[in-house]
């Protein structure tokens, strides 16, 4: 909640020029020793504005994205953030994951860009001095975290650090909320389907929670790269929204529900359960005309069996997380007999992130953004997705006086963003 000792009134205005900064900023704080519900552990704070080191730049955040990793910061859940990265160092946690702003500081090294610069943030980190960095992937580094999770100093504070690289040229069409709200799902979505999987024109798709944060942004990727996709949904209200953003057609997964794993079954509820996943794979197969040649999974347990099962054989099971759970089982045959792939991809690098930024630019992707809180709602937000009250994309308003602010250039033929209510 709120620390009413902490005046907002001006957390709109800066009292020094770009280039300069001043001694404190207004910033959400995490401690360890509050860790627990999100609307108590966080508190608003006056810290110290951090410097930019070599190779840094301190951005003036005008918005900020909400995620769940902040929500398992809060938490301290399945692990404190206060056990890695530069926590022990500063004993707080500032978080966020995504933000637009403008560049206010450079440190030394820093050419390319200058005060003043509009941005927004990618949140991925790794050391320099890493030889991966520099030849393999930043993703592969030994010292690769997420910004804003594993590291303090994120965006729901006056200020951020970050490292030169994370920043990319802020979209002129969209506003400080909207250019904050798909950094990291997007950019994760990018990876999963145009790096890991290889998307070509042609292709066919299987994206499960489609209308959720990361599927909202694989259905416009298929749709851009010449594919065709069907998305699983929990309403057909989300699923008319994934055909307005390309999917050829979408399934509701209450038809399904059957196919579900628990992990609990006994011989004869795997019997009925794999009967129903059957069943799954052939309205796929009618929608999209064939089997998928890629199968977009982040749920984990409940739906990995069905994914190895209905995606075609040499097609690809791209995955980036496990919401569902961790323990994957499901029977191999289908996946060696068949000759598929099972792909893990974790986020993006920053050329990826560079080249899914610029779809924005160019109005090919458009990211989907539920609701605009204040800067005073930090902790709210996060309570809201905790307790599973949310509906979509949350950003918050940090520097930004209020909405719609921060566009520039020539107005789009359409909406450059979409407003809606989301979830898988």
């Amino acid at each position: 909640m709120a620390d009413m000792s902490v005046d907002l009134s001006a957390i709109t205005t800066v009292s020094t020029e770009p280039g300069e900064l001043p001694e404190k900023m207004t910033a959400w704080v995490i401690r360890e020793e509050r860790e627990g519900q999100p609307i108590d552990a966080f508190q608003l704070e006056e810290v110290d504005t951090p410097e930019p080191a070599a190779f840094e730049v301190i951005v003036r955040v005008m918005a900020a994205g909400v995620n769940f990793n902040n929500v398992w910061a809060a938490l301290g859940k399945p692990v404190s953030v206060f056990r890695s990265g530069d926590h022990p160092e500063f004993g707080h946690h500032i978080g966020g994951s995504d933000a637009s702003g403008v560049v206010w500081k450079v440190g030394p090294g820093v050419t390319r860009w200058q005060p003043g610069d509009e941005v927004v943030v990618h949140c991925n980190q790794a050391s320099y001095e890493d030889v991966e960095v520099h030849g393999l992937d930043p993703m592969a580094a030994p010292s690769q975290k997420i910004w804003g999770y594993e590291t303090t100093w994120g965006s729901f504070a006056q200020f951020t650090k970050v490292q030169a690289q994370q920043l990319l040229p802020k979209p002129a069409a969209l506003s400080w909320e909207e250019a904050a709200s798909y950094g990291l799902t997007y950019f994760t979505a990018y990876r999963m389907l145009l790096d890991r999987a290889k998307l070509q024109s042609g292709h066919r798709v299987l994206i499960w929670g489609a209308a959720g944060g990361l599927g909202v942004f694989a259905t416009q990727l298929v749709k851009a790269a010449g594919g065709q996709s069907v998305g699983v949904v929990s309403s057909d209200d989300k699923g008319e929204l994934i055909k307005q953003l390309g999917a050829t057609d979408y399934i509701d997964r209450r038809e399904f529900a059957g196919m579900m794993r628990t992990g609990d079954e006994t011989p004869e509820e795997e019997k009925e359960r794999f009967a129903v996943s059957r069943a799954f794979a052939k309205r796929v197969k009618e929608i999209l005309g064939d089997a998928p040649d890629i199968v977009f999974e982040h749920v984990g347990m409940a739906t990995f069996p069905t994914s190895v099962y209905t995606v075609k054989p040499f097609g690809k099971v791209v995955i980036c997380g496990a919401t569902s759970g961790y323990t994957l089982d499901f029977d191999v045959r289908y996946l060696w007999m068949r000759q598929k792939e099972i792909i893990g991809s974790h986020f993006a690098n920053a050329w990826e992130c560079t080249k899914a930024n610029q779809l924005i630019d160019d109005g090919l992707i458009k990211p989907v953004l539920w609701k605009t809180m204040g800067f005073e709602d930090v902790a709210q937000a996060h309570q809201l997705m905790h307790e599973n009250k949310h509906a979509g994309k949350i950003a918050v308003l940090v520097g930004a006086a209020e909405e719609n602010q921060g566009r520039s250039g020539e107005t789009p033929a359409e909406p450059p963003a979409i407003r809606a209510e989301v979830g898988a």
